[in-house]
């Protein structure tokens, strides 16, 4: 109780895009746990169940689907306190496999399009849809969900880099421009974490190609965790922790920065 009372987010209302799954879920369920109302809006409904959660099944990419969701929001509540864009997807490939040019782990136009819709695209018209609310309410935060990988770069994942390097610059470029209005905005940058929706078979045998590595190796890597000076992976709950900080009047001076969560991992 004295968490939830030093937070203080009862009642308080959040849109969490890819809320369904891995850290999206993670931070929905911290939410709820504080007694705020949260939306998950995502293509796929959620195991959590909860009386101040609710599903709302949309594509991120599609502006359509981004204004009937804030509608739906804003006819159940006067605001809007704060947006959590989480909802990406990561395709390992290599800019240029010189063992097998053109093959399935060389990136395409359309790999590349994909990528930008769903990790770039979705951020600007969520945000734009929600503060334009803000602005009217002269208040309201904006988490955008980065990757310690648009800060570093990463071998066999360079445009999922660049997707999270242009987040970003949007977090930096808006804390400017909606400061005025009374809207923080701010991004969480994870670096490796336990086991999420994005670590898939396929997505685990691609990156074990980019990297020349085997499956094996590559999943010895996220327990072996040499370059973190933590000498662990990450949990879900540490980032969801963090992101509900962001959300809280607690963080009331933060904006401008995508802050690290990655145990101290970098290139040294």
């Amino acid at each position: 109780m004295m968490t939830e009372s030093w937070i203080d987010l009862k009642d308080k209302v959040f849109i969490v895009t890819g809320g369904s799954s891995g850290i999206g879920a993670a931070i929905v369920k911290s939410l709820l746990d504080q007694d705020a109302f949260v939306y998950d809006a995502d293509l796929q409904p959620s195991q959590e169940t909860a009386e101040k959660l609710t599903f709302v099944e949309t594509n991120v990419t599609s502006k359509t689907a981004i204004d009937t969701l804030v509608a739906k929001v804003l006819e159940e509540h006067a605001a809007i306190d704060g947006l959590v864009n989480n909802a990406g997807i990561n395709l390992p490939r290599l800019l240029v496999d010189a063992q097998q040019p053109g093959s399935q782990y060389e990136f395409t136009e359309t790999n590349f399009d994909k990528m930008f819709a769903v990790n770039v695209k979705s951020v600007f018209l969520v945000s734009q849809a929600v503060a334009h609310q803000m602005a009217k309410q002269k208040y309201g935060v904006i988490v955008n969900m980065s990757s310690e990988a648009g800060l570093e770069g990463s071998q066999g994942q360079s445009i999922y880099s660049a997707t999270k390097g242009a987040i970003n610059g949007l977090t930096r470029s808006w804390a400017k421009e909606l400061g005025e209005h009374n809207i923080r905005v701010v991004g969480v940058a994870p670096g490796i974490m336990e086991a999420t929706g994005l670590r898939t078979p396929a997505y685990e045998e691609a990156l074990a190609y980019t990297r020349h590595k085997t499956v094996d190796q590559i999943r010895a890597g996220y327990k072996s965790t040499t370059t973190t000076p933590l000498g662990r992976s990450g949990h879900l709950s540490e980032v969801a922790d963090l992101v509900t900080y962001f959300l809280s009047n607690r963080a009331s001076y933060i904006t401008g920065v995508t802050t690290n969560v990655a145990g101290g991992k970098s290139r040294g």
